[in-house]
């Protein structure tokens, strides 16, 4: 086996785990597919004979490429708007939807939302530190910043992930489960579990970006809601629940980019009023947060 050959065996042995680095880091499998491509190109131009640990410097290496990618998404990126929401590649490249939506799924919809409105520099430390372990003195160079810096940046990261909940934590557990009885009844085109879930006088409002032409933006009663609930059901499976402005509430981000946000109030152990916020405007105010598995 000449020099080549191993290095590219060796650079398989590491692909997954820099597919799930980069995809973290970038919110796209076509990016992180992008990102990890360039980190073999710039494997092939080095020299790494002096290298102890390969795994490392190639981590560093698609670190190095998803900040530059980050950077560059963040100085000319338009935020799209609407429900058919692109996946935010930049490189053109196609992936399997259905790919993409079981990792999304299994990173958590609701942390890629947090994770984009994160700094590039912040996102890159937290991910590699909190979520990698990889330790401060090596991700500090790949950011531009002492070790002090980056563990600030970090720190300043996972409180934007983590956020601080506005009601006790009994509240927030009940609210919880409530929330994900109505998205699995959601899915499951389930009408009595919407019924059990549902207050009898449930209120739902609505942006008009966020509803079917002609829908009204408001409208009251168990049977309505329902009913709107199963013609809209696809959105669930792209639906988590969140803290939303320190409450329980609800994200929907297909491939992880946010298009609506559920704002919720209960009563009596039901949902007794939801507002759907789909202006671009109004979800850049909103204060999301990750709840705690």
């Amino acid at each position: 086996m000449d020099e080549h050959d191993f290095l590219a065996e060796q650079f398989e042995a590491h692909r997954g785990h820099l597919r799930a680095v980069a995809y973290r880091m970038l919110g796209s499998l076509s990016d992180a597919e992008d990102a990890v491509q360039e980190s073999w190109l710039r494997l092939n131009r080095s020299d790494v004979s002096g290298v102890e640990n390969l795994a490392g410097w190639l981590t560093a290496v698609v670190a190095h490429v998803c900040l530059d990618m980050l950077r560059s998404r963040k100085a000319r990126r338009d935020e799209p708007v609407g429900w058919n929401v692109p996946e935010p590649s930049t490189s053109g490249r196609q992936t399997d939807p259905e790919h993409e939506a079981v990792l999304a799924d299994s990173v958590g919809r609701a942390l890629l939302v947090v994770l984009e409105r994160l700094s590039p520099a912040e996102r890159i430390a937290f991910v590699l530190h909190d979520m990698f372990a990889v330790p401060f003195d090596e991700v500090a160079p790949i950011v531009g910043r002492s070790s002090v810096t980056t563990k600030k940046l970090a720190s300043r990261a996972r409180q934007r992930v983590k956020g601080t909940a506005a009601v006790t934590g009994a509240d927030l557990a009940w609210h919880r489960r409530v929330v994900e009885a109505f998205l699995a009844a959601s899915r499951g085109r389930d009408i009595n579990g919407l019924l059990a879930v549902l207050d009898p006088g449930v209120v739902r409002r609505a942006d008009a970006a966020a509803l079917p032409p002609g829908v009204p933006t408001e409208i009251r009663g168990v049977e309505a809601v329902v009913e709107e609930t199963l013609l809209l059901a696809q959105r669930a499976r792209f639906a988590e629940p969140a803290l939303v402005n320190g409450a329980l509430g609800i994200v929907v981000a297909p491939h992880g980019r946010l298009v609506l946000a559920l704002t919720l109030k209960f009563k009596d152990g039901k949902i007794a009023e939801y507002e759907v916020i789909a202006d671009p405007a109004r979800l850049h105010e909103l204060d999301l947060a990750v709840l705690d598995s």
